[in-house]
């Protein structure tokens, strides 16, 4: 019998393994990184490449390196291709550990959860509240920092500074999304500073009406599959929790 080759799905396969790879490692994917996963040649793989890059969701940075994913990529991967992990129930138990703390007041409560997301994601945790839309408790901006990406440091001063500047943080977190998570990578953020950056926001609820905002900011070459269900899981315990307080 003769075998088919579903080709379509396997360039799709090969993109994700790529992401996956290149999220992990940070360094850029070479065919031979990929070969054995699929029981293809180099070669193969070097041509499924050629074709993903044809169609803007590879580059390549040196002239014989390996394949990194650009921003249509990204975007590719997260709205077609990603497969969200579940949340261990460690980090579950983690998360309502934290706010089982002394948490009396609604600042005491975005405070906590900036840091529960920062060490969760290993990136930087943001919140904010609606009746206060000028403030924002961020913690793990360091983490970033710490990443590949922002070894330039041109990169670093304009990082920190839109962050230390309240209006860009505002004109995203103000933007109206119908999603649970809604994820703005690069470019989507409209602000040239923070282009290779990705930021994953999602809302809790307060009394069920007023929303405010929860996100992780981190590089493009976030874990996405597991960012996601961390933030969807904390904005549901924040909104438990500011029924609490408020």
């Amino acid at each position: 019998m003769v075998k088919t080759v579903d080709y379509e799905s396997r360039r799709k396969a090969v993109l994700a393994a790529t992401i996956n790879r290149y999220i992990r490692e940070a360094e850029p994917v070479s065919s031979e990184d990929l070969a054995g996963d699929f029981d293809l040649s180099p070669a193969t793989i070097r041509n499924i490449f050629a074709e993903l890059e044809e169609a803007n969701y590879l580059t390549h940075p040196y002239t014989s390196g390996g394949r990194v994913p650009t921003k249509k990529g990204y975007r590719y991967y997260i709205d077609f291709l990603l497969s969200q992990t579940e949340l261990l129930n460690e980090e579950k138990e983690q998360i309502i550990k934290e706010y089982k703390k002394d948490i009396s007041r609604v600042e005491d409560a975005l405070d906590k959860t900036s840091q529960i997301l920062s060490t969760i994601t290993h990136c930087a945790g943001i919140t904010s509240f609606p009746q206060a839309a000028d403030r924002f408790f961020y913690k793990g901006v360091s983490l970033v920092l710490n990443e590949p990406e922002f070894r330039d440091y041109r990169k670093i001063q304009l990082l920190i500074k839109v962050i230390e500047d309240k209006q860009y943080l505002l004109n995203i977190f103000n933007r109206d999304f119908t999603d649970k998570v809604k994820v703005y990578i690069g470019e989507e953020l409209d602000c040239p500073e923070m282009e290779g950056c990705a930021l994953v926001v999602s809302t809790y609820r307060l009394k069920n009406k007023t929303s405010g905002k929860v996100a992780v900011l981190g590089p493009m070459r976030m874990e996405y599959k597991h960012t996601i269900p961390v933030l969807e899981y904390v904005s549901e315990a924040l909104t438990g929790v500011m029924d609490l307080i408020i």
